[in-house]
């Protein structure tokens, strides 16, 4: 018996020590597949890994949260102290025009989309170097990655709204019919964060420059849109392609939609196919890069 385990034991050591002196070969591997021209998620695969966004979304809210001492309140403290911020050098000292909404729940409105959007991309464009480890060990769609730090950020505009309800209330602005519209508008916002946050999170993979370079973008991209200040100021000849800017549709549908304001179709049409279509286009290139991501990771 022990000699058979020992010879068992030599002729492992000796299979060891081949394997560690086997080089790899010269030529790379080449994986064979086909070739298609449109890449596609498959959604019925994502129906059954659903629980996995619902985790991932539960494990980074929980490690955002864990030994904090006001906890969910610190997403309601940054649009609010931005918000009083302008309020006084905006509002009060250069008067920007509001629409003759007030001006702080005028710009708080805006400030709260933005900080999600602006929250959303910069924590899906990181995740997919964050959660390496889970990358390279067990296989599920990539998808999920992005998409469930857009879920935990979607959260915290939930938490948020409270607030904008509450300085509805304080206002006196009154609720309307289209009140129903801003709910869709904020589907469309979380659209838009994913489509932008795949594309970043695919090219930041294998370029981290994209990590360096995104903030200051966000910050660019904030002041093109109309977060603190009304489409109203825009000359009329720029407004095509001002409207190009999909947030800026968003934006001023959601005020309307709270402020009992006219909608402004020509802008909000413009950016609903926009949204569409970032969204196509990213998850077409997300998943034609998806396979070298356990790699480049």
């Amino acid at each position: 018996m022990s000699t058979s385990l020992n010879d068992a034991n030599a002729v492992l050591s000796v299979a060891m020590r081949r394997a560690r002196a086997n080089e790899l070969p010269q030529d790379p591997v080449t994986r064979i597949r086909q070739s298609r021209f449109w890449e596609k998620i498959d959604f019925a695969e994502l129906w059954t890994q659903r629980e996995v966004l619902y985790f991932l979304i539960w494990r980074d809210l929980k490690v955002r949260y864990k030994q904090t001492i006001i906890g969910a309140a610190w997403v309601i403290v940054q649009p609010i102290l931005i918000t009083i911020v302008f309020a006084v050098f905006l509002g009060k000292l250069i008067r920007v025009p509001s629409d003759g909404v007030p001006y702080p729940i005028f710009a708080f409105t805006a400030l709260l989309l933005w900080t999600f959007v602006s929250n959303a991309v910069l924590s899906s464009s990181c995740s997919l170097v964050t959660n390496a480890q889970i990358i390279t060990r067990v296989y599920f769609s990539r998808v999920m990655i992005p998409a469930a730090a857009v879920g935990v950020r979607l959260v915290d505009l939930l938490i948020a709204s409270v607030v904008l309800f509450g300085l509805m209330i304080y206002f006196h602005v009154p609720v309307s019919w289209n009140t129903l519209m801003f709910p869709v508008f904020v589907v469309q916002l979380a659209a838009l964060a994913l489509a932008v946050g795949l594309i970043c999170a695919a090219l930041n993979v294998r370029y981290r420059d994209v990590g360096t370079m995104l903030p200051i973008l966000l910050q660019v991209w904030m002041f093109v849109s109309p977060v603190v200040y009304s489409t109203s100021l825009i000359p009329q000849r720029l407004r095509f392609v001002y409207s190009l800017n999909p947030l800026a549709g968003i934006i001023e549908g959601a005020r309307a939609s709270l402020f009992d304001l006219p909608f402004d179709w020509t802008a909000i049409l413009p950016s609903a196919f926009i949204t569409f279509l970032l969204l196509v286009l990213s998850v077409h290139l997300f998943r034609k890069m998806e396979s070298s991501f356990a790699d480049d990771v």
